[in-house]
């Protein structure tokens, strides 16, 4: 009953953001479609910049059909319930959303795709790193959340679908992930100083594959995360050709060493592709965050000049 009580006190007190706001959150939902992190399915939220219990993402709809208002609706970062009792069907994945806000207090938005291009490196053993600077928003590295491992007996379904709390969690903490090392360190300062270990208000690493499924990232705006969603892909692919060369060229290597008869008998030299370092990513994506709002006006303006979305609540800040 008192959190019933809690619940309906919230839900009058709760502050609407602006109607930029919105429309930023429509726009940005329409990017992601045209630069195909999202088709059908995939879905973007914000965190409620008045009241950061809640945040926004559209109704159980098509990324590219969000247009007003209407189309979005409001949950409970708690546990994914609806503000709106009466609110229409959502996204069974918005625990995705939740938990992260949950975990992340400095998390402003998620960004959850199921790109081609980006699939093959959740199921295969090679890791997606960045290979160039503009990719230095996803992180040098990119875990991998395998639900199998964190499915319960009471998951009834294993769909690969992040469905309820403690399958988010899970997903969360990959954003933050430990080694044996941090663990060792933590373990010692929390003796020493008596101090629980602290998470981050913005975790390490933004962006997290999921096995066999997509991936997610997130964002300290709803731009950002948009940023770091698109590159993720641009990366993908330019990590996949540059994998696809460099192979080719290693065997035309070992066919021309051994084929043409050569009489040297030690093994043949493997090139492998450059990866950004971490120092790298870092640097890059702090250069480059302070331009980020130049793709933002141009992708604004091509999905205003497609004839495919709308939005009823006219152009986003910056467009």
């Amino acid at each position: 009953m008192a959190d019933d009580q809690q619940r309906t006190a919230l839900a009058k007190a709760s502050k609407h953001p602006s109607q930029e706001f919105f429309s930023t959150l429509i726009t940005a939902n329409h990017i992601l479609h045209y630069h195909n992190v999202v088709d059908a399915f995939g879905h973007i939220s914000a965190r409620n910049p008045q009241d950061d219990r809640t945040f926004f993402i559209s109704k159980s709809l098509a990324p590219a059909l969000v247009s007003n208002r209407e189309d979005i609706e409001e949950y409970y970062v708690s546990d994914a319930s609806p503000v709106n009792k009466d609110a229409p069907k959502g996204y069974a994945e918005r625990f995705i959303h939740s938990e992260i806000y949950k975990k992340f207090k400095g998390v402003q938005a998620v960004v959850h795709g199921h790109p081609e291009v980006v699939l093959p490196f959740s199921i295969s053993s090679i890791p997606l790193r960045p290979v160039f600077h503009m990719a230095g928003v996803m992180g040098a590295q990119c875990p991998i959340y395998d639900i199998q491992q964190h499915y319960k007996t009471s998951d009834n379904l294993h769909s690969l679908l992040v469905t309820n709390e403690h399958l988010g969690a899970g997903l969360a903490a990959g954003f933050n992930p430990s080694t044996m090392i941090s663990k060792t360190t933590n373990l010692i300062r929390n003796y020493i100083t008596s101090q629980a270990t602290s998470t981050p208000d913005f975790p390490p690493n933004p962006t997290v594959l999921m096995r066999g499924h997509g991936f997610t990232c997130i964002g300290a705006s709803m731009q950002e995360a948009v940023y770091r969603a698109i590159y993720t892909c641009t990366n993908a692919r330019v990590q996949t050709t540059a994998m696809l060369m460099q192979g080719s060229y290693n065997v035309g290597l070992v066919g021309e060493r051994f084929g043409g008869g050569e009489k040297e008998t030690g093994p043949a030299k493997h090139e492998d592709v450059k990866y950004l370092s971490e120092r790298e990513c870092k640097d890059a994506w702090t250069a480059n965050q302070g331009h980020a709002e130049r793709p933002w006006k141009l992708w604004c303006a091509e999905v205003a000049a497609s004839g495919l979305y709308g939005n009823e609540l006219g152009p986003p800040p910056g467009a």
